[in-house]
């Protein structure tokens, strides 16, 4: 009877171990997950909408280091939200730099390039900003 009871723990640690096995290789097979992508757009010259903006990225931001994931927010401005990026007319400067040093990889601000060049001549656009085609057709992160 001892016997017995010694080759069933024998059976079933070795069937334990297999699973285990079998569940290390299946994690392995598996790709790191994609980080999420998230976009907001600003189009008002309104300190209100920008900071809600800032807001929502932060937040973002937040929830996701939080959970352990990776997230990758822009923040698109064309047409009046072009101001919340102008260095010279920003409501929002400093929350922007604060926020960029907060989550350096994980924010991106990006100006329509449209808007832009009616804007040339004012050269006030910050250059640290990304310059976008057009004023955003559709979402796609290079």
């Amino acid at each position: 009877m001892v016997a017995v009871a010694l080759v069933f723990l024998t059976s079933a640690s070795y069937a334990e171990k297999n699973v285990a096995t079998k569940q290390i290789a299946t994690a392995k097979k598996q790709p790191a997950p994609k980080a999420h992508r998230l976009v907001i757009q600003v189009d008002q010259n309104d300190p209100a909408v920008m900071n809600l903006a800032l807001n929502n990225a932060t937040n973002l931001i937040d929830y996701y280091r939080a959970k352990g994931q990776d997230v990758n927010v822009d923040v698109v401005t064309y047409g009046p939200g072009l101001h919340m990026l102008r260095a010279d007319t920003s409501p929002v400067q400093e929350r922007i730099k604060v926020l960029k040093d907060y989550a350096f990889q994980q924010i991106q601000f990006s100006a329509c390039n449209n808007t832009k060049e009616v804007w040339k001549r004012r050269k006030a656009i910050r250059s640290t900003c990304y310059l976008r085609p057009s004023s955003f057709p559709r979402a796609s992160f290079d």
